[in-house]
């Protein structure tokens, strides 16, 4: 007996036509499993959609899970970041020696996380088994010798330290410095050196610029490398990379300009073995692999696939150097990340084939790959590839697997039209739950997701978040609306100019494609988002009268605000998803819902973290009040000590549980256990 919509072999379904595919499927997996029924003594309950007896509590959200970032390698060990929201969130920089034992090398309480541009990144470096790192409650950089505790080895200010590198020859660090003490909006940021001895507040090397990152030493310690950027630009729009020798005492010269413009995006540079510079650009229409040879730009590999993800954090690494001849690579293609080995010379790739779907920061050691990867079955971990192309060995998972596998819903990729005769793409998942069926003729409840950013992109690997929804009898829609990455920059800049217009359009579009196709029911069809994805998921409920109901996450109700108020990172990049401000201050409004609120006729649901300093809570709380003066059903938690994006177990299931009441009161379904109760305002 199977609950996986899991088809007879001579069922054929492509990416490009895959709804006419899943409208059989559903046809398909009802008549088996009543067959089934029939022929034997299980009992199948049948219940409502929405209703369905899940085996995946709120709890499990967070019991024994974690995020798993940063992964590095040293001669002696491998090292990654777990962020963990049964310790309040607090991110551990873990060991794992070659005879296999991990271990936790950040003590309590501990926090090893950088602000920097506020959505931080690479926090650490490791020398001879040294960890430098900057711990978040300070923001000041420790090192941490074997066997001893954390020692600050800069001074205590408002300054903040990300991209951490270790200059072996001058016995120096080499990172990103962003000093506030003047202005938060508009702290200064360089590229410092800093006595692992001790130092105040570091040596500025390069400064002048907006923004820097990826500073990266040639394997000779002679050449520095980095990518800077300049306002209005965000670093998947325009960058640039340049290099610079190390004299003898550690200072640079002879600074020049490798490649890169307004219109292009270069991302990751990285030396082979023999000293050759390469890098990531968008250049050609697609984030590709480069290098510098006899004093030119040499293409690697050419190919309509996306070799990098948008530089939200600092530290993003999609590859990694084999030998002088062969780089390891991730890529995402058709919908999916693969990785595979690229042979310089003969300009091939090879993919290595595995069960994953899903690949980031990939390392090696001996005649292995170390890699996070995960799959649409299989939550997101730290493996081990051999390059012999063995079993992959498992570890670290970021969640043991709490349901059994019929329960899970394997999505469908699917492309889906959208306005001016062009198409986008979302991830759906059908209600999967092996021991429940719907009643005759019913059609589930839909999820929209819109994800954030807005330049980002849903993951595909198994989500325990989306799973909770789907055991449950919903259907969801992740959506890579125009502007999402993953599809080239052409698809990218659709947003360009259109942030509430194309993003609004295609969650739209999706969910009436999926309703016209009779997957779901279009008179429950629901919208969520976070932050970007927040301002979308307003937005269609303030423009368009297709969603039911929705639940914002910290989303932005006023983009003029935030192009105003926001920290200095994002400060301009509503420059060109809406328009320059004030000077495009009409257009702001026009597309704000928080101008528009008489215009909202769905109920919404709202969280919000009080400690959000990327979008704070007035955003929120003034589309609540709004909301509440017109009498259309409103429900507000709000979080102390949270910031941008839950941390805290308690809160992240406090809200699941709070926006599966709320849907259950709108939708008109009922609980099969109860749940907290939460205030609705009408």
């Amino acid at each position: 007996m199977t609950g996986d919509y899991s088809l007879p072999a001579d069922f054929s379904c492509n990416f490009l036509n895959g709804l006419a595919c899943l409208s059989q499927k559903f046809q398909y997996d009802r008549q088996q499993r009543q067959g089934v029924r029939e022929r034997s003594l299980c009992v199948l309950k049948t219940q409502p959609y929405g209703s369905w007896s899940s085996p995946i509590s709120t709890a499990m959200l967070t019991k024994d899970t974690i995020h798993l970032d940063q992964l590095t390698h040293t001669p002696s060990a491998i090292y990654w970041v777990e962020s963990r929201p049964s310790d309040q969130g607090r991110n551990v920089i873990v060991g794992r020696r070659d005879d296999g034992t991990i271990e936790d090398r950040t003590p309590a309480p501990f926090n090893a996380r950088t602000r920097a541009h506020e959505y931080g990144g690479r926090c650490y470096t490791v020398h001879e088994d040294t960890i430098f790192f900057t711990n978040f409650s300070d923001q000041r950089i420790y090192r941490l010798n074997p066997g001893q505790a954390p020692i600050p080895i800069t001074a205590e200010g408002a300054m903040r330290y990300a991209d951490l590198v270790f200059d072996a020859l001058h016995n120096r660090l080499l990172c990103i410095r962003e000093d506030h003490r003047q202005s938060d909006i508009q702290a200064e940021t360089s590229i410092v050196s800093v006595d692992p001895n001790g130092d105040l507040y570091g040596t500025v090397l390069v400064h002048g610029n907006d923004f820097y990152a990826d500073p990266r030493i040639s394997p000779d310690g002679a050449t520095l490398a980095w990518v800077t950027w300049n306002h209005p630009q965000m670093p998947w729009d325009g960058t640039q990379l340049w290099t610079a020798t190390i004299n003898a005492q550690g200072h640079l010269q002879n600074p020049r300009q490798i490649t890169g413009s307004s219109s292009e995006s270069v991302m990751q540079p990285v030396w082979s073995p023999d000293g050759h510079l390469t890098w990531i650009s968008d250049r050609e229409g697609f984030w590709n692999l480069y290098r510098w040879e006899n004093e030119r730009i040499r293409a690697i590999y050419p190919m309509a696939a996306e070799f990098a993800r948008p530089a939200w954090v600092f530290g993003l690494a999609n590859y990694v150097y084999k030998n002088a001849d062969t780089i390891v690579a991730t890529y995402f293609h058709h919908g999916t990340w693969h990785i595979g080995l690229l042979n310089i010379p003969a300009q091939h790739l090879d993919e290595i084939v595995t069960p994953y779907t899903f690949f980031t920061h990939p390392v090696l050691d001996h005649d292995s790959i170390f890699v996070i990867a995960g799959s649409w079955t299989q939550p997101e971990a730290l493996v081990e590839l051999p390059l012999t192309r063995g079993v992959p060995t498992l570890i670290k998972s970021s969640q043991m697997l709490p349901i059994d596998s019929q329960d899970i819903s394997v999505p469908q990729l699917l492309e889906f039209p959208t306005e001016q005769g062009q198409s986008s793409y979302m991830t759906f998942y059908p209600p999967t739950n092996h021991n429940v069926i719907a009643p005759e003729g019913e059609r589930p409840p839909l999820i929209v997701i819109s994800h954030g950013g807005p330049t980002s992109a849903s993951n595909p690997l198994f989500q325990i978040g989306i799973q909770y929804w789907t055991t449950r009898g919903f259907a969801v829609a992740d959506v890579n609306y125009g502007g999402s990455t993953g599809y080239g920059r052409a698809y990218r800049e659709r947003l360009m100019g259109q942030w509430g217009i194309v993003d609004v359009d295609d969650c739209t579009n999706a969910a009436i494609f999926l309703a016209q196709h009779g997957l779901v029911d279009p008179n429950r069809m629901v919208i969520r988002g976070g932050s970007a994805g927040g301002f979308t998921t307003l937005a269609c409920l303030t423009f368009k009268k297709v969603f039911k109901a929705g639940a914002s996450y910290y989303g932005v109700s006023d983009i003029g605000a935030l192009a105003r108020e926001t920290h200095k990172f994002e400060s301009r990049y509503m420059d060109n998803l809406v328009g320059p401000w004030p000077e495009a201050k009409s257009v702001y409004i026009e597309r704000s819902p928080l101008y528009h609120a008489e215009n909202i006729t769905a109920p919404i649901i709202f969280f919000q973290g009080l400690d959000d300093k990327i979008v704070p809570p007035n955003q929120a709380e003034m589309m609540v009040n709004k909301m509440k003066s017109n009498h259309i059903p409103v429900a507000y938690l709000a979080f102390a000590g949270e910031g941008h994006g839950f941390r805290q177990a308690e809160n992240i299931q406090r809200a699941t549980e709070a926006e599966l009441y709320f849907y259950s009161r709108i939708l008109g379904f009922d609980l099969p256990t109860p749940v907290e109760p939460v205030e609705i305002i009408s």
